[in-house]
């Protein structure tokens, strides 16, 4: 008998011993189960800018944590060998006690917390829910770095104990969504449900012919600014990767005039990798 995972619009209906789309989730036992907790592919102090994070605790350091899987299907992916990994990568192990007993000793080198990014860090949920609230317990804070593809109850029961995120926002038209494997609709309602109860800012990587037009990113800042014109938005240039390695990179040119387009809209717009 097939169960479902209700984390996101996928709802993989999964048999006994099936693991879903996102490849980091599966049916075990009857229930779904996150086949990555505690399953560490990266580690790592990294500046808060990298996340990327402009407005909170400039300067600071963030510990970064990263398993494996990704319920989306970019062409372009960044990190592609973790997420399209499975349960056979390497990892090590590392409980939740364990990460913040670390996180609290690099508070001498400037860390704030713990960020959870590289792979898509909502299809370990469990692992993420059970850290951040640790951190806090430690008065230490939570950065989260997110597709924003989960379901709306997970969503809500997540968001008091982050402190920071940004989500992808990876264009403004089904078309191009659908191509990614994802849903527009559901990454707009999770940043919709995150402003006012986190720091929020948005990235949006340029593609060429894919999400580049002035109208697009036009669309794209006006509906973030009916939200909150003050959300920071990243305007990111493409390099070949994954199934897109050979096209070529986003002109400089494009992202600069891109980011001029949604600065009509939103007060606060960086460009980044120019």
């Amino acid at each position: 008998m097939s169960i479902s995972c209700e984390l996101c619009f996928h709802r993989c209906q999964l048999a006994e011993g099936q693991t879903g789309l996102c490849r980091a989730r599966g049916n075990r036992g009857g229930r779904i189960v996150p086949l990555n907790y505690g399953k560490l592919t990266a580690l790592a102090l990294d500046p808060i800018e990298k996340k990327p994070l402009r407005r909170f605790h400039p300067g600071s350091m963030v510990l970064s944590v990263g398993s494996f899987g990704c319920n989306l299907s970019c062409s372009f992916c960044q990190n592609i060998e973790i997420a399209g990994a499975g349960e056979t990568f390497p990892t090590r192990d590392c409980a939740p006690e364990t990460l913040v007993q670390e996180a609290v000793r690099l508070a001498c080198r400037g860390n704030i917390g713990v960020a959870y990014t590289y792979n898509e860090p909502l299809v370990g949920y469990e692992y993420v829910r059970d850290c951040a609230a640790l951190v806090h317990q430690a008065g230490m804070l939570n950065v989260l770095v997110t597709n924003g593809t989960i379901a709306e109850d997970w969503w809500r029961k997540l968001l008091p104990l982050i402190d920071a995120v940004n989500i992808d926002l990876k264009g403004f038209t089904e078309r191009w969504y659908c191509a990614l494997g994802g849903d527009l609709e559901s990454v707009k309602r999770s940043i919709s449900l995150a402003a006012g109860r986190c720091h929020l800012e948005v990235t949006t990587l340029i593609v060429p012919g894919e999400n580049d037009t002035e109208e697009e990113i036009r669309a794209l800042s006006r509906w973030l600014s009916s939200v909150d014109s003050h959300i920071p938005l990243h305007i990111s240039r493409f390099f070949p990767r994954h199934r897109m390695a050979d096209c070529p990179p986003t002109p400089v040119e494009t992202v600069y005039r891109l980011a001029d387009v949604a600065r009509e809209e939103l007060h606060d717009v960086y460009t980044g990798n120019c």
